[in-house]
């Protein structure tokens, strides 16, 4: 059975990582134009850079949840793809192999929007750190910027079996029109403690948090 995880920032959020829509979020101690855009990136680099240090700085310091780890053992069973909002890494520290990161990742950098040559990145990147001649900056998707692997992301969503939504308010395009992909004989269900809007009978709505949801869920999915 081919089933296929979209993860959001709620299931980082359960090993500590600050999500940024949510009260108290990063985008309310931080503008989005000042640290997310390319705009941002020509004005004050150094802030962007000092913004995603931090965020970098965290990542490395959080650990994987039950969450996380329940898609290990979902991949024992089942053939597993995992699509993340997340730019960290906890899915593959879990122990996930076949993870895309649609918005980038933080442990690594590159030198412009389209580059696909990274360098990975364990702590700062500073202004003046250079590759190949240029300054490296995060590996990050920016609004504003395309996201490349979105039509890699679009496939998966079409052959699945099982599609499972877990800590993402599907808010975020375009990732979260990636329900729309999903064939119609696809099992589609949703991981989140608060109200989805949702107005669809077949859609399967499990209003837990994804350390609580998502392990049940895994275990009848193992049982089927």
């Amino acid at each position: 059975m081919n089933i296929t995880i979209l993860t959001g920032a709620g299931i980082s959020a359960e090993s500590g990582l600050g999500t940024f829509r949510d009260s108290g979020g990063l985008w309310n101690k931080f503008k989005i134009e000042d640290v997310a855009t390319p705009e941002a990136w020509v004005k004050n680099p150094e802030l962007v850079l000092e913004f995603y240090n931090v965020r970098r700085k965290e990542n490395n310091l959080a650990k994987p949840n039950k969450a996380h780890l329940a898609l290990v053992e979902l991949a024992k069973h089942h053939t597993v793809s995992i699509i993340t909002q997340n730019i960290d890494d906890l899915h593959e520290r879990a122990g996930s192999k076949n993870v895309l990161h649609l918005h980038g990742e933080i442990i690594k950098a590159k030198t412009s929007e389209l580059s696909t040559d990274y360098v990975d990145v364990k702590k700062k990147i500073k202004w003046g750190d250079l590759y190949n001649g240029k300054q490296l900056r995060p590996h990050v998707v920016w609004f504003g910027e395309s996201v490349p692997k979105m039509e890699d992301a679009q496939k998966i969503a079409y052959n699945s079996d099982v599609f499972i939504v877990v800590g993402t308010s599907l808010k975020v395009y375009p990732a979260a029109g990636l329900i729309d992909y999903v064939s119609e004989h696809c099992k589609l269900i949703v991981i989140d403690p608060k109200s989805i809007n949702i107005n669809d009978a077949s859609v399967t709505i499990i209003k837990e948090k994804a350390t609580v949801g998502l392990p049940s869920l895994v275990n009848q999915l193992i049982k089927e």
